[in-house]
């Protein structure tokens, strides 16, 4: 039976004997391939399924040893013949960077990933106009469940962002989650000039003490000393007011450390208890766009008018 589907492929075809042998090794090399992928995977499931980070870090591991096995032999099968494999992907990569240059810029952002490792999955980024959560990594793109854009907050919208890796090498890619797992947190509190400023100051002063995320410094001290990759020392950590002349009032901004996942949770704490703190005091009052009418005569802030000729009438009489 063999036999007659290779005279049947020859004479159909044009398929040489040669050429038919390595056709059936390569399919059978494949379904070898996904036979111990999917082998894999089942084992991988049992052993790590209470673990969701774990089984997908194992389940792309074998991802990626089942697709270089598998291109390996395959190229044996179809390069044997060729003496010199350097002329070959000499010809091969100048056909494909011409053809493939966006696929291939890809590629190499995924190495990059790999090797450097500027972020990993469960990391929140912002990649030029977009931020979200990195759910995937895979050999052209990463996908990033989106935070922010749509909402007025740094909260998943609930769409999955898909960005080409060649991305990495174009755009500033900033990582939340990578050195310390804090960022500071800024809230700008407005209030009128008439307010009693100072006793406002002092109020912030305590709210931000009290609600604000507590970070111990002996275990920022660790996370520093154990994240040797980045040379990151914060000499003062905690929480502060400060104080600006801005056009329509005192403004003073709370500044705080807070976890990037917890910072919309946090002001929210922390600007209830504002409220609450400021309620009792009626020399304190928040600052707001308003429009105010003015009427020369009536402020008096200059002086009245003289006409010319009284004045030189006087003059003649002196």
């Amino acid at each position: 039976m063999f036999e007659s589907l290779q005279t049947f492929l020859q004479a159909q075809f044009q398929v040489s004997p040669e050429t038919q042998d390595k056709i059936f090794a390569t399919i059978l090399i494949f379904l070898l391939t996904m036979l111990l992928r999917w082998l894999s995977f089942r084992y991988v499931n049992q052993r790590f399924h209470d673990s969701t980070r774990a089984l997908y870090s194992w389940r792309k591991a074998v991802d990626y040893t089942a697709f270089i096995l598998g291109m390996i032999l395959i190229g044996r099968i179809w390069l044997a013949g060729i003496q010199s494999m350097l002329t070959y992907l000499g010809i091969l990569s100048a056909g494909l960077a011409i053809a493939l240059q966006d696929m291939i810029s890809n590629l190499a952002g995924w190495v990059f990933i790999v090797t450097r490792r500027p972020f990993a999955v469960g990391d929140r980024l912002e990649v030029g106009e977009f931020s979200g959560d990195v759910i995937d990594i895979r050999l052209f793109e990463f996908s990033m469940l989106e935070v922010g854009g749509r909402i007025d907050a740094e909260q998943s919208t609930g769409r999955i962002l898909h960005v080409p890796n060649g991305r990495v090498f174009t755009d500033i890619l900033a990582n939340y989650s990578q050195g310390l797992p804090f960022i500071w947190n800024e809230i700008p509190i407005l209030v009128t000039y008439e307010s009693d400023w100072e006793k406002a100051k002092a109020i912030l002063t305590e709210v931000i003490n009290t609600y604000a995320p507590q970070v111990d410094r002996h275990q920022l001290k660790q996370r520093q000393v154990k994240g040797m990759r980045f040379v990151i020392s914060y000499t003062n950590i905690a929480p502060a007011v400060y104080t600006q002349i801005a056009s329509s009032g005192v403004l003073l901004t709370l500044r705080y450390l807070v976890q990037p996942r917890q910072r919309r949770d946090s002001e929210q704490v922390i600007h209830e208890a504002i409220l609450r703190a400021f309620q009792p005091h009626e020399d304190i009052d928040f600052a707001y766009e308003t429009q105010r009418e003015y009427i020369h005569y009536q402020e008096k802030k200059r002086p009245s008018y003289t006409p010319p000729s009284a004045t030189f009438n006087q003059e003649e009489r002196d």
